[in-house]
């Protein structure tokens, strides 16, 4: 986009750039969500007006991708939409019309027309609902304004593309101002409610080009189906535009008589939950919380993550301890302790179909210190928990202790030192969980060093529970102190025992010993060693947004996680910086200075001030999942991602 660009209008200062790399995001609650640039282009085949979560929050399917709209005054036509097709070409000039954005309470959109005209846009995604309510209103000018808007619709999964073809019937069925279209038969209809005249006219727009997938390099051009026109009077009034399901769209109308009714309750009902947020972040964290089945859970990430078990378990202790929704809390945790099996909990749940992967070493244990921080929650009078529900947690506890303690899957268990020991070939079982063509990029099979963290912390909660295994958690600290002291890097070795092998460590120097001095309830080190590693990893690891995987001094190190899916994979977590990791590196920054109210002071305006930075940039009011390691430390991945949210809220609360 031009240089000459207006600014978007944030909740706070700084402000951000209006352009196609600053994303905004809505969601349903369900899995399904809204979302695209500020720059109204869609860069992304994630960027849509309205997905769908077939199976709440998985099965997702684009059902209206956009829709082209303009305006016919007496002085002509003026676009306010543009779409991006191939090779490169922006049409119509709607981008070059906004004269301003804002965020609050949710995305608005205000053009100014050559003819004085002014006009809002705004977008809100319904909680609890498959619905999106799209608005607009003439702020300034006089006459007639009439508002056409052409609907694009695909449904398709969300990670595919759609080329022009005969299934689609395109078919309309109009009730007054409700049109339902049908597109393919597997699939529900989409329904629209609009105060418009509805004109169907059907044909295909070919060749929409999607710049973030080409830069990424994936399949980047699709074809869209368009029905026809919804025509509003804005002299009349604002135009209003509901469309979702069909069931959504019948409970709407059992309830309001008319589109513009109809929209003006669901505004007014979602200003009032927002407003009920205390902060902004707090209100973003919401949108990570989802339905799963009769529970709840959160999903990792969007557009493209689905409930993941490690990523829950990080992200509930900010997303839900530190902002006060224990209830949620405690909902999750209780839901997940049904899914424990050989003593491991799920490691993701798939896109399609519901049987959970259970290929993480670390899930399992990570599921227990946020129990153990909820019980904690619980002693200080904070939480309530049922005696029915703490017996659950207590089992799921004590089932993971016993699994590891065992020995389950993938070679996981305990052994004679007390350490957890984990890996087969080929098989990621890590949070560092690359893999390319068969090849696991980061393998880390043996006893990974956040893994020993993990399991003695997740000892010390399956101690509130039962003495049964007194004596382990004091052999693993005793053998976690001996093993992985490495005086010639001045830091923790990153694995030892590499590969089943006595007395082989791996000494390159990557972030994950953090957790041993941050992140979790104590620190593993005594007090002089560990401030030498936070030195070193402040001095080697940390950038603005969070530490690299990998220290530059490694010849593995990567920098800039560019080109293909291949490229990206082999950089993922060799030097790529991701900022949930900000948490375990600034907690023990500040215990190794003495957590004095100078050293918060210092910690926020030297590590949380570039974060909060950054919820203004990328994915807005959000942390992104990953950044570049290299200067000036680009976003990629996930523009919106829980853990690195969740982190964030808990170094607020912590440094408070």
């Amino acid at each position: 986009m031009s240089a000459k660009r207006p600014k978007v209008v944030g909740e706070a200062e700084p402000a951000v750039p209006l352009d196609e790399a600053t994303e905004w995001l809505e969601t349903d609650g369900l899995g399904g969500y809204s979302m695209g640039t500020t720059a109204l282009t869609r860069t992304r085949r994630y960027h849509a007006l309205l997905v769908h979560a077939l199976v709440p929050p998985a099965e997702r399917v684009v059902l209206v991708n956009g829709f082209d709209a303009w305006i016919e005054t007496a002085h002509g036509r003026f676009a306010v939409s543009s779409q991006r097709y191939a090779p490169d070409a922006l049409a119509p000039d709607g981008a070059a019309r906004v004269e301003s954005f804002t965020c609050e309470p949710w995305p608005r959109w205000t053009f100014a027309l050559e003819d004085g005209t002014r006009v809002e846009q705004e977008l809100v995604r319904v909680r609890g609902t498959t619905l999106a309510v799209v608005s607009w209103r003439r702020v300034a000018g006089t006459g007639r304004a009439t508002l056409v808007v052409r609907p694009f619709l695909s449904g398709r999964d969300h990670h595919a593309l759609q080329r022009e073809n005969d299934a689609p019937q395109l078919s309309a069925i109009v009730l007054g101002e409700r049109v339902d279209w049908h597109t393919y038969a597997h699939l529900p209809a989409v329904a629209s409610l609009a105060n418009a005249e509805y004109v169907h006219r059907s044909f295909w727009y070919r060749d929409f080009l999607y710049a973030e997938e080409r830069a990424r390099g994936h399949d980047c051009v699709e074809d869209l189906a368009s029905p026809g026109e919804l025509r509003f009077d804005l002299g009349a009034g604002e135009a209003h535009w509901l469309v979702g399901t069909a069931p959504a769209l019948d409970a709407v109308q059992r309830e309001s008589k008319s589109a513009r009714e109809a929209a003006q309750k669901l505004r007014e009902r979602e200003r009032r939950r927002r407003a009920a947020f205390p902060t902004r972040l707090a209100r973003s964290a919401d949108d990570f919380f989802v339905r799963r089945g009769t529970g709840l859970s959160i999903v990792a990430g969007y557009p493209w993550f689905t409930d993941w078990g490690r990523d829950t378990f990080i992200a509930l202790r900010g997303l839900a301890l530190a902002t006060g929704r224990f209830d949620d809390a405690r909902a999750i945790l209780v839901e997940w302790s049904k899914t424990v099996s050989l003593g491991m909990v799920p490691n993701r749940f798939p896109d399609r179909g519901q049987t959970p992967d259970y290929n993480s070493v670390d899930a399992s244990l990570w599921y227990c210190v946020a129990v153990g921080e909820f019980l904690d929650a619980v002693d200080r009078g904070e939480a309530k928990l049922a005696r029915a529900d703490r017996a659950a947690l207590a089992d799921a506890v004590l089932a993971i202790v016993d699994g590891y303690a065992r020995g389950t899957r993938f070679s996981i268990g305990c052994d004679d030192d007390g350490l957890v020991t984990a890996g087969v070939e080929g098989v990621q079982l890590t949070w560092m969980d690359a893999k390319v063509d068969g090849r696991v990029i980061t393998p880390r099979r043996g006893k990974p060093v956040e893994i020993q963290a993990l399991w003695i912390h997740t000892l010390a909660v399956a101690e509130r529970f039962t003495h049964a295994r007194d004596g382990l958690r004091s052999k693993a600290e005793a053998s976690f102190v001996r093993r992985f002291w490495n005086p010639t890097r001045r830091a923790l070795f990153d694995v030892v025992d590499v590969d089943g092998r006595s007395g082989v460590d791996d000494a390159t120097l990557r972030p994950n010993q953090a957790l041993a001095l941050g992140g979790l309830p104590r620190t593993l080190l005594d007090a002089e060693r560990a401030r030498i590693v936070v030195e070193t990893l402040e001095r080697e690891l940390w950038t603005p947004l969070g530490m690299r995987t990998l220290a530059p001094c490694e010849p593995e190190y990567r920098g800039r996680y560019e080109g293909g899916p291949v490229q990206r994979d082999e950089t993922y977590h060799q030097g790529t910086a991701w900022p949930w990791l900000a948490g375990a590196f600034v907690e023990a920054w500040l215990r190794v200075h003495d957590s004095t109210d100078d050293a918060k002071r210092e910690a926020r305006e030297r590590f949380l001030a570039p974060l909060h930075a950054h919820t203004h940039r990328a994915g807005l009011g959000h942390v992104s999942e990953i950044v570049d390691g290299e200067v000036p430390h680009t976003p990629r991945g996930a523009p919106f991602q829980a853990w690195s949210l969740g982190e964030l809220l808990r170094l607020d609360r912590l440094l408070a």
